[in-house]
């Protein structure tokens, strides 16, 4: 049932602006220190937004998918796929979903619709894989969306080799305006394979909807041909800028130094090598890591000394009669919250964090064609939340 709305005051961040210098697309911005003095943000403080919880009872949603009626699909991280309908009824799950392993960071994960979903009624997903003596990976699989299920599940994509561990399966789908999909996949918590071009452990990938591979990928002497940019640690946020068709992805660093970039094909993003976080003894960096930037490394385009946590993406744009026109919005797991960016052009130029006061980890956040951002918490009770901006 549709719960009750109620009105939240948004919170600012009073260290959460960004210092902006150079390009947009190379320099690194650091959030500011509490000393400096930043211009300020583009806030919504002083106004109102909305929340409406529009479904609970999901044990840890993963992602979530706007369907064209109005209702939602989401996965559970245990390995189950829902359909919520727009009044917030929960289905029971749908059959036909791979087997998935479900173990730590691992399950059932992200879900999007085909570009050309009108027709084809088919979809997405990424999903941790097992494998043989407790291995796993991850995988990409389309299916046909019926009523009861899916129909049809073709797998188009695995990570190879398949590795030990409950950790870092990325995973965020993104189809591009030529129907390309990108794919973030994690380094399975083995640092050292994010730099091999033999295998897709911390890499993004691109391939045809199919899974065909494209022209244009990273290319190279041994290098898998899906791979599109390598040197990634764990990206778990994705989107497409619908002002101009840009690839955008935000990931994990260890402990700080969670980060934006802006990819680009055959770029290396440095990790383990360079990395603005240390080690989780919070003592030193890792071994391998010689600094924060290094020659052949792509800086990160926004880096965040502390870790939110990061999780979704959406942009928030083509709306310019809204308070939230032109921003970025990303989940935060660790500091349980929703992080607002300002946006002019590619510059990140304020921040802000909502639903602070709820203290849920946010998982997912996806912008609806009626104005509202909707967001999954990631609890075993989680919610799936629609806001409303303030007017």
């Amino acid at each position: 049932m549709l719960k009750l709305s109620w009105c939240l005051a948004i919170l600012p961040l009073a260290t959460g602006l960004a210092a902006c210098q150079g390009t947009a697309d190379t320099s690194v911005r650091q959030s500011v220190l509490a000393s400096e003095s930043p211009a300020a943000p583009a806030s919504t403080a002083q106004a109102k937004m909305q929340v409406t919880e529009i479904a609970d009872g999901l044990e840890h949603p993963w992602s979530v998918a706007l369907l064209p009626d109005g209702g939602f699909l989401v996965t559970e991280r245990p390995g189950r796929l829902r359909r919520v309908s727009s009044g917030g009824v929960v289905s029971a799950p749908l059959a036909g979903v791979p087997r998935v392993f479900a173990k730590g960071q691992g399950g059932l994960l992200d879900v999007v619709l085909s570009p050309a979903f009108a027709t084809d009624q088919r979809i997405f997903i990424s999903y941790a894989e097992p494998g043989q003596d407790g291995t796993a990976g991850t995988a990409v699989a389309s299916a046909k969306l019926e009523a009861a299920g899916l129909s049809d599940l073709r797998v188009i994509l695995r990570q190879v080799p398949k590795l030990t561990g409950p950790m870092h399966f990325g995973s965020r789908l993104v189809f591009d305006r030529d129907g390309l999909l990108y794919v973030t996949f994690g380094e399975r918590n083995d640092r050292a394979r994010a730099q091999r071009r033999d295998g897709l452990q911390g890499k993004i990938v691109r391939i045809r909807a199919d899974g065909g591979i494209p022209p244009g990928n990273a290319g190279g002497p041994g290098t898998r041909p899906e791979i599109f940019s390598l040197g990634h640690r764990n990206a778990q946020s994705a989107a497409l800028d619908p002002r101009n068709g840009r690839y955008w992805t935000a990931e994990h660093g260890p402990r700080g130094g969670d980060e934006i970039n802006l990819p680009e094909a055959g770029r290396n993003y440095g990790w383990p090598i360079v990395s603005h976080g240390i080690d989780y003894s919070g003592s030193r960096p890792y071994p391998e890591t010689i600094g924060t930037s290094a020659p052949g490394m792509t800086p990160p385009h926004h880096v965040w000394p502390v870790s939110p946590g990061l999780s979704g993406m959406a942009f928030y744009t083509g709306r310019p009669g809204s308070a939230w026109n032109d921003s970025l919005f990303l989940g935060a797991l660790a500091q349980k919250n929703l992080i607002r960016l300002t946006l002019d052009g590619n510059r990140i130029t304020g921040e802000e964090r909502l639903l602070e006061d709820r203290g849920e980890r946010i998982r997912d956040v996806r912008v609806g064609a009626d104005g509202a951002v909707y967001v999954l918490t990631d609890e075993g009770n989680g919610k799936l939340l629609k806001l409303t901006p303030p007017k």
